[in-house]
């Protein structure tokens, strides 16, 4: 027994196990959090509040018009999602060994949660743009609409058109947005849990509900801003001339901060917290379920 639980440590999943259940989990979440992020994103492009999107959402495109793009923000989760939680628990597995086995302290939880969401947005980026792209499509003016079937046809045009450095357009504030929402997210979290269990004595599905709640929120006003500058420069095209309304992310924080003051960073942010805090839950719930899954299965 011994040398087979030796064997199995020593296999092959135990290394990508990490990498599948993150994916999945967040996949899971995705499918019921979409519609909101459509919302969403339609709020920072100025089509107005929540309600009169969705009402107009409805009567204009229907139902199916909320999961536009659900197969880019699947194809993004599995990426994404896939790479930052299995890297993520690479980097604390390291770390607790580097620490005697000793539990780690909140900063360099927060460390690995930075470097995570690097790694994480490098490899999701392309899907990303994607999801971008398709969401914001039907925005545009008929002349100017792309028309992506899905998500593979989305990356196949953008390279087609635009070469292949164009799928890490925006890359930069999406990594930049994936480090302070996971440091957000991971650090809030942590806390939270402690402060459940050792202060109020509460329950784990409670505990779970409650941290995920508070880390969705303090994820959602870190990110909020880098979201709002990554969306503005991964929809933007350019006019007659070929000129792009910005040259860059830091030019487009500094038109918007001009524009619009520091709030405008926030446009949408009730339904970005709402969207942000659910999924955070959802990801938790789901992994969590499937952990025991496997431990039931004996994998």
């Amino acid at each position: 027994m011994a040398e087979e639980n030796k064997t199995q440590s020593s296999g092959v999943w135990p290394k990508v196990k990490p990498f599948v259940n993150g994916g999945a989990s967040g996949m899971l979440a995705t499918c019921v959090i979409q519609p909101i992020d459509m919302v969403k994103v339609r709020i920072q492009l100025g089509q107005g509040s929540a309600g009169t999107i969705t009402k107009n959402m409805l009567k204009e495109e229907g139902v199916r018009a909320f999961y536009k793009g659900l197969s880019a923000g699947l194809l993004r989760q599995a990426t994404y999602t896939t790479a930052r939680l299995g890297s993520f628990r690479m980097l604390t597995n390291k770390a607790v060994e580097a620490n005697d086995g000793k539990p780690l302290p909140l900063y360099q939880k927060a460390l690995c949660g930075l470097t995570a969401g690097a790694i994480g947005a490098c490899v999701g980026s392309p899907a990303d743009l994607a999801l971008i792209r398709m969401q914001a499509d039907a925005t545009l003016p008929v002349a100017q609409r792309r028309n992506y079937s899905n998500a593979f046809h989305a990356l196949y045009r953008i390279v087609a058109d635009e070469g292949v450095l164009a799928l890490w357009k925006g890359a930069g504030p999406t990594v930049v947005r994936a480090m302070a929402l996971n440091m957000g997210m991971l650090a809030s979290y942590d806390q939270s849990v402690e402060f459940f269990k050792d202060n109020l004595g509460v329950g784990e599905a409670a505990t779970v509900v409650g941290a995920s709640t508070i880390s969705g929120f303090f994820a959602s006003a870190c990110s909020l801003p880098f979201d709002y500058v990554k969306t503005q420069i991964q929809k933007m095209q350019p006019d007659a001339s070929g000129k792009y309304p910005y040259t860059g992310s830091l030019d487009c924080a500094m038109k918007t901060l001009k524009s619009g003051g520091p709030f405008k960073f926030y446009t949408g942010f009730p339904v970005y917290c709402v969207r942000i805090a659910p999924h955070v839950m959802m990801t938790w719930i789901f992994l969590n379920q499937i952990q025991k899954a496997e431990k039931k299965i004996g994998l």
